[in-house]
């Protein structure tokens, strides 16, 4: 792998002078940034995925639920065509993209939008939702034709930037040195709050512009919820075992939790986004039937662990064909800030309080 990685580093290198070339020629005024008439906050990164973007847009969304009438934009990565579109509640995650959907299930007052077109798509919005207060944009920081009013950049505390590389050799899609643009930098998946000096480590390593905001970020999760009945409590314990399926960009953390919830758990890894066929489907109902096995004494039923943004993506599956007799449950996942969480909540409600479309 790190013969690979050296293979590929001039390939790296040669990105990062294009990606040098085209941030030249925004912040110089050669190409234009575009700045919306409603305060759009940004929530990105520099790397490809796994960061938990969601999560931290879930984040923005509750701390901002006063606020007035929100609304999210993204891409809808997974999704059929990359037009502007207004997501429902019963739409497929083939018209709708998994993340957004999830949000419109979970979040039914918000807005929920997709469109490639950052641009057009947040003038778009501010035409069919006029009460709109602020949008909250899934993963915008790289598209320089759109000048976000607010951008928080995350990093992982597994792999931050500093450990990594510009693609191909590594998965950096972006300069690191982009992120002291950022308004405030989040790093994220933490497993303890660190220590002030390592808090001011992180900054240097980071290489953070002195006023700029550090802050720290870690995820907790909710009980197993049964998809076929919610009043039914999910077996959990050392006699129990769970299946777990997933198609996101890093479940280690995830597969860590339902470990220490169940007694046996095995895990079948799909890509992040992977689009699920009825092959799939039935390759899933099988491994779990292996899995599970006969009937034990004194061992209860196993269940099929996924995650929420899976559950979008299985949609109709779940109910009908293959797996409909499996018991399925979901674990939904929260970012929660560790250090100073009152500064990071007046950070997003002064911004959308005082933003000129909002006096």
């Amino acid at each position: 792998m790190a013969s690979l990685r050296l293979l590929l580093l001039p390939f790296s290198w040669l990105f990062g002078i294009i990606l040098r070339i085209r941030h030249f020629l925004y912040d110089s005024g050669l190409k234009k940034s575009e700045v919306s008439e409603l305060p759009s906050i940004v929530v990105g990164n520099v790397v490809l995925g796994g960061t938990g973007k969601t999560p931290h847009v879930e984040l923005a969304l509750r701390i901002l639920m006063d606020h007035g009438p929100l609304a999210t934009l993204s891409r809808g990565y997974g999704r059929d065509g990359e037009g502007f579109h207004e997501v429902n509640r019963e739409d497929h995650a083939r018209i709708a993209g998994d993340e957004p959907l999830m949000l419109k299930r979970k979040f039914s007052g918000v807005r929920v939008f997709v469109g490639a077109d950052r641009v057009a798509s947040m003038e778009a919005i501010r035409k069919v939702a006029p009460e709109v207060k602020a949008v909250i944009l899934d993963d915008a920081f790289q598209h320089r034709k759109l000048k976000a009013s607010l951008n928080i950049v995350l990093t992982t505390w597994q792999k931050p930037w500093f450990k990594d590389h510009l693609l191909p050799a590594g998965n950096l899609r972006d300069l690191p040195s982009r992120a002291r643009s950022a308004d405030a930098v989040v790093v994220t998946k933490c497993p303890q709050l660190p220590s002030k000096a390592d808090q001011n480590r992180w900054r240097v390593r980071l290489n953070l512009r002195p006023e700029q905001p550090l802050f720290f970020s870690g995820l907790t999760y909710a009980d197993p919820r049964s998809l076929q009945d919610s009043t039914m409590k999910v077996p959990v314990g050392p006699n129990t075992s769970a299946f777990l399926v997933t198609g996101i960009a890093d479940p280690s953390q995830l597969l860590q939790h339902v470990r220490t919830l169940f007694g046996t758990v095995e895990h079948m890894v799909f890509s992040d986004h992977h689009v699920f066929s009825a092959t799939d489907e039935t390759r899933i109902a099988s491994r779990f039937a292996t899995f599970v096995g006969p009937e034990i004494p004194g061992q209860k039923p196993g269940t099929l662990i996924t995650t929420e943004k899976d559950a979008a993506r299985l949609g109709p599956a779940l109910l009908d064909g293959p797996m409909e007799d499996i018991p399925i449950a979901v674990i939904s996942v929260k970012a929660e800030i560790l250090n100073e969480p009152h500064l990071f909540s007046a950070l997003l409600r002064s911004h959308v309080a005082t933003h000129k479309a909002n006096r």
